[in-house]
């Protein structure tokens, strides 16, 4: 029973709960855990900065859901300009709607009617509601009162980005995810001399990836250099 994702797309495989590795988050990692089980909080407000692992999670929660063998539909809000309100109608059926980037569509009247109506119906159907912003729904931007205190019904817990042991940790848990070693010495020249904002850092990963695989050599500092010196 596969997750749903607008544009028909399928979410991504690294995104798991098991994977995810919490640092500061651990309470938030747990109450996500707790979410798709049950018994807890049957909504969810996760706010915090790019970078702070709030996709991962909301990703990850899907995927859980789906190896139950229930339904669960990850929303990406962030892509309202080639999405619908309509995408949001028979959601109330799935056992975990995950709205990602709710402060995507602040001030935008439809997309915050449509959201309203999704979270009433979801809540009468006893389904589950996992949502992320920025900030909290108080600051997130949104304009409808009714919205802004429905969301506030759930539990909130704000992320925390990861501390440069947290960053090695998420590195390394990366590259084994992908069959690849990664030394403590590689991963810290990583975290010293590029950029330190940890989706810049997995999207450098990414490249270093596919340029090990095509030249057939491992991570290692020289290559690495190596690498970054082509992209200068």
């Amino acid at each position: 029973m596969p997750v749903q994702l607008p544009l028909g797309l399928r979410l991504p495989d690294t995104a798991r709960l098991d994977n995810f590795v919490p640092g500061l988050n651990a309470e938030a990692l747990a109450a996500v855990r707790q979410c798709v089980t049950g018994p807890g909080a049957t909504t969810l407000f996760l706010t915090g900065p790019a970078g702070s692992g709030k996709t991962h999670l909301l990703q990850a929660a899907c995927h859980a859901v789906q190896v139950q063998g229930a339904q669960a539909a990850y929303v990406p809000l962030a892509e309202r300009a080639v999405l619908s309100p309509a995408l949001l109608e028979g959601l109330e059926d799935y056992a975990l709607v995950a709205l990602d980037d709710v402060d995507a569509v602040a001030g935008d009247a439809a997309w915050e009617e449509t959201l309203f109506h999704l979270f009433n119906r979801l809540r009468e159907a006893g389904g589950r509601l996992l949502a992320a912003a920025r900030a909290r729904p108080a600051q997130a931007g949104l304009r409808l009162p009714d919205l802004r205190s429905r969301l506030a019904w759930g539990t909130l817990y704000a992320l925390q980005l990861p501390d440069d042991a947290t960053r090695l940790r998420i590195l390394t848990q990366r590259t084994r995810d992908r069959g690849l070693v990664l030394s403590d010495d590689v991963g810290r020249f990583l975290l010293h001399r590029c950029p330190r904002d940890l989706p810049a850092l997995l999207a450098l990963l990414d490249r270093l990836d596919r340029a090990a695989l095509t030249a057939q050599r491992r991570l290692s500092i020289p290559f690495v250099r190596e690498v970054l010196g082509r992209e200068e």
